[in-house]
């Protein structure tokens, strides 16, 4: 039969078994906890400051190599478009032109060559006009008509001149 006093001489005994599952309890969560944001920090992105000064970086980059080249490339591309355009109105437009006028030699300006290229501007790619020389003012090696561009530079007499005849 237990007394009360044995009762009392337990209780220390009884006390330190429920103090030691509570400490066990709670070291067993202090793991998982630890182990949950562990694993947060290993899954964890990159933040939005970090996005952005990457791509202030690419950015950097893009515009310092490949802006120049792209900028050359455009430039290359009016060239490319006014000899192309040139010699449309030279090859194209004005045969079948003097097809359809067999009695005139030369048109009287180069919007009458317009409905033969499907075309309305009459311009270069820098939006200067087209010089349309037909007759007594052919130049050497034009044959039927020539048509000048003035180029990039706007003044005719450079290197930079576009000409169907050449």
């Amino acid at each position: 039969m237990q007394t009360p006093r044995n009762r009392l001489s337990r209780l220390p005994r009884v006390l330190a078994r429920a103090l030691a599952r509570v400490q066990a309890r709670a070291q067993a969560r202090a793991r998982a906890r630890a182990q949950a944001c562990a694993q947060a920090r290993a899954q964890r992105g990159m933040t939005l400051l970090e996005i952005m000064i990457v791509l202030a970086i690419l950015a950097l980059v893009m515009g310092l190599l490949v802006g120049p080249k792209v900028m050359k490339m455009f430039g290359e591309a009016k060239v490319d478009t006014t000899k192309i355009k040139l010699k449309k109105y030279a090859y194209e437009a004005y045969p079948s032109w003097s097809a359809a006028h067999p009695d005139k030699a030369c048109p009287g300006n180069i919007t009458e060559l317009n409905e033969y290229t499907n075309d309305k501007d009459s311009n270069d790619s820098w939006s200067r006009p087209i010089k349309m020389m037909c007759g007594a003012n052919l130049p050497a090696g034009a044959r039927g008509i020539a048509l000048s561009s003035a180029g990039e530079d706007g003044k005719d007499g450079t290197e930079d001149d576009l000409k169907s005849w050449e």
